[in-house]
Order: structure tokens, then sequence, then C-alpha cells
């Protein structure tokens, strides 16, 4: 289908509205799922990746055909997540920091047979990634979740980002780092 998305892109920039709705389709569940992990669920998040696609469709006759569409769309919808962010909490936040508060909670047991406790306990566990997830440093939230959520390779995030691959690497490795601090209070859950 790349031969088709180029086509469909092509479409789009003479105006075909229809092109870039079926654009729009083909990539909104990606680009919400990205903007949910960096902003957390909500209208928030809704509210970016519908602005990536106005963003997006404005700037389509600038896009250069030498990437890809998915590629460019990204870069695009972390741009707006990094506004969003900045917009909320003007402050600096070192890398450093892991986002961690000093609570301390009991570990949860992890259930030995899939019962409505286990199932219980693994919305609960999904709830508390996403939360350890959110709480990740920017440039790490950014990495881990495209490599890991959106799973793509180093060199088409190398491309999003506008970062070296090598950097990629390092902030993935203490995004996981950072990850395992933070989700340490479950103990022995797999």
């Amino acid at each position: 289908m790349p031969g088709d998305e180029a086509a469909l892109v092509q479409a789009a920039r003479r105006g075909d509205r229809e092109a870039f709705g079926t654009l729009v389709s083909r990539h909104a569940r990606s680009i919400v799922s990205v903007t949910t992990r960096m902003l957390g669920p909500g209208a928030d998040a809704e509210d970016v990746a519908q602005d990536t696609f106005v963003a997006a469709f404005r700037a389509l006759p600038g896009f250069r055909l030498d990437s890809k569409f998915s590629t460019w769309l990204y870069r695009i919808a972390i741009n707006k997540c990094t506004d969003s962010l900045r917009a909320r909490r003007p402050e600096v936040q070192s890398l450093d920091d892991d986002g961690r508060d000093d609570d301390s909670r009991a570990p949860i047991e992890p259930a030995t047979e899939e019962t409505p406790d286990w199932e219980l306990e693994r919305v609960e566990l999904a709830w508390e990634l996403d939360k350890a997830i959110e709480a990740l440093p920017r440039l790490y939230r950014e990495s881990f979740v495209l490599r890991h959520i959106e799973d793509l390779g180093y060199d088409e995030m190398s491309a999003i980002l506008g970062v070296h691959r090598d950097t990629l690497k390092m902030r993935v490795y203490k995004a996981r780092m950072l990850l395992c601090r933070s989700l340490a209070h479950l103990g022995g859950v797999r």
C-alpha cells in the first residue's frame, strides 16, 4: 500500500479532501495513541490529535515525498504534544527527575489463576503502567512510546524526532530503567 498512500498524498495535495480523509482514517488510531501516551487520556489528547491532522492538512503542500507520510505525521503529533506539555508546565524539568513521589504503596500480589481478581489486577497493572509512562520526563516518554507502544524502529524514530539513533536508544533505555524503579512497588508481578 505504500504506492497507494503516495497517490493519496498527491491527491490530497491537489485539494482532494476525500483522499485526505482516507489518510486520516488510516493513521488516526496511531496518532491518538501517541497523543494519549504523551498527554494522558482525555480531551487534551484528542484535541492534540485533531490539531495534528489540521496542521498536517495545512502543511501538506510543503510535505516532501522523500519520507513516509506516517513519519511526517508522527513528527507533527510529537511537536503538538510538546507544545501542549509546555503550555501546561512552563517550568524546566530535569531529565534525571523520574517524576516519582515518595508515597509507599503495598505491592499488589499476583493472582495465580484467571479469576475476577486476576482481571481486576490486569486492569490495575495497565493503569499503573500508564501512570508511570505519563510520569516519565517528556524526552524519555516520547522515545519510549514511539519504540515500545508504536513499535517503530530507531531509524524512523530518528526521522520523526530529529535525534541520532544512539541518543534515542539511550533515552529508551533510561525510560525503561525509570519505569522499573517506578513500578518496583508492584513486587512479584510479571
